[in-house]
């Protein structure tokens, strides 16, 4: 499962969490403007936006995770079992491939506004990207520097939320996770008032109990709430330092250790990677599983006008400095 949230300091920031029990051996990859994006039932687009995010490169194409352009739109996909419901092709539409949607908008959009009014002509048509590679069932969110989406393809139809918490996670659908946090109303960050009973002497014994009562489980429904609380509460300085610091605190709010999501087998469900993106300074920043060092890599100091995708492989080995 996984958890996306937005953040806003002097920059604006966007990123994740990819929580799995698996690797697809994906590394940071850059798309230069020049490189021809091929997609199965529309036309190819062989001059664009250059991007940079999390893929996994098959046969030369980037299967992106979670990405950015260089105008500072972003986009991830997260898993949404059951509740994603691809079609089939339509004439008077632009049929794309769910593995084809993080290129098909950020290669054309510059913001929120251009990226709704492709999303206007797009059907999500059931491709999958090879024998080996089915088709994943995914809801996405898509950001800009100053608001978000949630894109939904269900059993209705294509569902378009504006999504006012900058925040996503997996099931259920987006409308019940922003209803459920009407239960949490109450939460706060001050010290609780005594609304139990006058006639009872009760008191806060400890810091934080404000918050009593907020979900700590590891669920998507529970991550939605602890993630959208822990962010629309942060507080951090505008340095980026200050900023991208404070950005992986929130995603450590709702990551996952290995031991407490059992998969059957010997598999359990970690966080692999979670992401930062500067939506300003196109710099990609991520952590490991293993190196909790915050790694970047900037677009920009990349040839942008090439052809040829630009891959990192992750720095997963921990990072330790010894100071004496």
């Amino acid at each position: 499962m996984c958890t996306a949230i937005t953040y806003n300091t002097k920059n604006h920031y966007f990123g994740r969490n990819l929580d799995l029990e698996y690797s697809y051996k994906e590394t940071v990859t850059i798309t230069p403007r020049n490189y021809n994006f091929k997609f199965r039932k529309v036309k190819d687009i062989n001059k664009h936006y250059a991007l940079i995010g999390m893929a996994f490169v098959n046969d030369n194409y980037p299967l992106y995770y979670d990405a950015m352009n260089e105008k500072g739109l972003g986009m991830a996909g997260l898993n949404f079992p059951k509740n994603a419901d691809y079609k089939n092709e339509q004439s008077n539409k632009d049929n794309i491939a769910p593995f084809e949607f993080i290129p098909w908008i950020l290669s054309q959009c510059a913001n929120l506004k251009e990226a709704k009014e492709l999303l206007s002509k797009i059907n999500i048509v059931n491709i999958d990207f090879s024998e080996e590679l089915k088709v994943s069932p995914l809801h996405w969110i898509i950001s800009d520097k100053e608001n978000s989406i949630t894109v939904e393809c269900v059993k209705d139809g294509l569902k378009i939320y504006d999504n006012p918490v900058g925040v996503l996670t997996n099931n259920p659908t987006f409308d019940i996770h922003m209803f459920n946090l009407n239960n949490y109303m109450n939460m706060s960050i001050e010290q609780p008032d005594n609304t139990f009973s006058k006639k009872l002497n009760l008191e806060a014994y400890s810091r934080g109990m404000g918050a009593l009562g907020l979900p700590g489980d590891l669920s998507s429904a529970s991550r939605f709430v602890k993630a959208t609380f822990t962010k629309m509460n942060s507080l951090s300085g505008d340095s980026e330092s200050e900023s991208i610091s404070q950005f992986f605190h929130i995603l450590g709010s709702v990551e996952q250790q290995r031991g407490c999501v059992h998969m059957g087998g010997d598999k359990y469900e970690i966080t692999i990677y979670s992401s930062c993106l500067n939506l300003d300074k196109g710099i990609y920043y991520y952590t490991t599983y293993e190196n909790s060092q915050i790694t970047g890599v900037d677009m920009h100091k990349e040839n942008l006008e090439s052809s040829e995708l630009i891959s990192y492989d992750l720095i997963k080995g921990q990072q330790i400095y010894i100071q004496n």
